[in-house]
């Protein structure tokens, strides 16, 4: 588009990050501002789940966590091997998507990530219904190779949108904030004492 920057059209497959297993199929259109800023993204699914499976899982994730005697708290997920210890898993889950967010918002034209590991993990107790979690990912940044480490707040209720607040080392700008469009799922994929970010 003359002026604004390149706009893609794209068709694709979801999948569960979890089983592997068709999540449905979504249509796009993806527009990289000249401008450095994240992209503007329309896009359209049909998921082969429907809603309240989608509610039931988050509130399963939900309700694990919730349930922990102590809070989550690790370090190196996945291992060297590519394992995550089941107890962890809750915790992977929401790194997955909570780390979409940042992907999305430092990703180019020319530039991805991945998230490559959760290097450590840390659970703060909260007074209301929400969850919260610190986490430091490492994204994998294509093409370059580069591994960048990024701290991540994330806060959580099945039914509103998930909130996430970072800041990447490779930057030398203050604290980002994003937060979900959507319906806030898990699935797929305030401030307490002492948890100042």
């Amino acid at each position: 588009i003359p002026g604004s920057g390149h706009k893609y059209y794209l068709q694709f497959t979801t999948e569960d990050y979890k089983s592997g297993e068709n999540a449905g199929s979504c249509i796009a259109t993806v527009l990289y501002p000249k401008k450095k800023s994240p992209p503007v993204v329309n896009i359209k699914c049909v998921q082969t789940k429907d809603q309240k499976q989608i509610q039931e899982e988050d509130n399963r994730l939900y309700q694990k966590i919730r349930h922990q005697t102590k809070p989550i708290m690790g370090n190196n997920i996945p291992d060297s091997y590519g394992n995550i210890e089941p107890a962890l898993e809750p915790a992977w889950a929401l790194a997955v998507a909570g780390s979409s967010y940042i992907m999305w918002e430092k990703s180019t034209e020319n530039v991805g990530y991945f998230m490559a590991q959760v290097k450590s993990v840390k659970q703060w107790i909260r007074k209301d219904d929400f969850i919260e979690f610190d986490y430091t990912v490492l994204l994998h940044e294509i093409p370059t190779q580069e591994i960048i480490s990024c701290h991540m707040r994330l806060t959580w209720l099945p039914g509103h949108p998930l909130k996430v607040k970072y800041f990447c080392a490779s930057e030398n700008q203050g604290l980002e904030d994003s937060s979900g469009m959507e319906s806030g799922s898990a699935a797929g994929i305030l401030q307490e004492t002492g948890a100042n970010f």
